[in-house]
């Protein structure tokens, strides 16, 4: 019924309770997920998910914040990409968040290198025609500027892929839409604080919209603060279904329906 579109289940908050949290996804009727790659070194462990068990599937590709780690060029993209199973590139993107704290007090100009990064990454979706999984916090218009100058316009030829764990403004997911991408929404959607956020998930047409956790981060209310997992997308699709005035199956069918069109369709995994 419910697809978690955006999960980390090889991170070691969840990996050792696995047999736990698939019994509670099925509880929950959480029947998918995709296992989102953030490090080369990470790869294998999150393909060997997909290939463990038939309702996950995997991407691969670099966080933006990852430093110190292999840097991947097209080819070791493609590598990845061509095996069973693998359906995205990312996540990728860019992130600015906390220049002077987490940063090291270097500039947006200091950090080139994220940018040539998520170059790599959109080059290797065009070429092997797979969605991107895009990563943006704080970078949203050198993002977007981004994706527009290596071609994804939405036209011919574009990769597409969806905005994940979205926090930007509705411009922002006007341009995302424009650009022919997908919005998702996570479990921050249901935070006290978060109104501007509802009103942008109210305005992102439903065949462009996804759920999903992110886990184990931004454990959706009620379990805000706990540690996070894909049994618990329904309640951002019941924030989903509150916002749009539907009800939570008819969220689920859109969600699950546009998680096949993009991860899934033409895949023989």
């Amino acid at each position: 019924m419910f697809v978690d579109s955006h999960c980390h289940l090889n991170f070691p908050e969840l990996v050792h309770q696995l047999p736990q949290i698939r019994q509670a996804m099925a509880a929950a009727q959480v029947d998918r997920a995709l296992c989102i790659c953030t490090t080369m070194e990470e790869f294998p462990a999150v393909h060997g998910l997909a290939t463990t068990y038939d309702n996950f599937w995997a991407t691969v590709g670099v966080h933006p914040d990852t430093e110190d780690m292999t840097e991947p060029s097209v080819q070791d993209l493609l590598a990845c990409a061509a095996l069973a199973r693998v359906v995205a590139i990312g996540e990728t993107g860019l992130d600015y968040y906390g220049m002077q704290e987490r940063k090291g007090g270097r500039s947006i100009a200091d950090l080139e290198w994220q940018r040539e990064r998520f170059r790599t990454h959109i080059r290797a979706a065009r070429a092997c025609a797979k969605p991107l999984v895009i990563h943006t916090r704080s970078a949203s218009q050198d993002t977007l500027a981004i994706l527009r100058e290596e071609g994804e316009d939405g036209g011919a030829g574009s990769a597409g892929g969806v905005f994940h764990c979205f926090t930007e403004s509705a411009e922002v997911a006007r341009a995302a839409l424009d650009m022919g991408f997908y919005v998702s929404f996570s479990g921050i959607i249901t935070f006290k604080s978060a109104q501007d956020l509802r009103d942008v998930a109210a305005f992102v047409p439903m065949d462009r919209l996804l759920i999903e956790t992110d886990s184990p981060y931004l454990a959706p209310v009620p379990y805000r603060g706990k540690t996070n997992n894909p049994s618990y997308v329904p309640f951002v699709a019941q924030q989903i279904a509150a916002v749009k005035g539907l009800p939570v199956e008819e969220v689920a069918r859109a969600t699950s329906r546009n998680f096949e069109h993009l991860f899934l369709q033409g895949s023989t995994a």
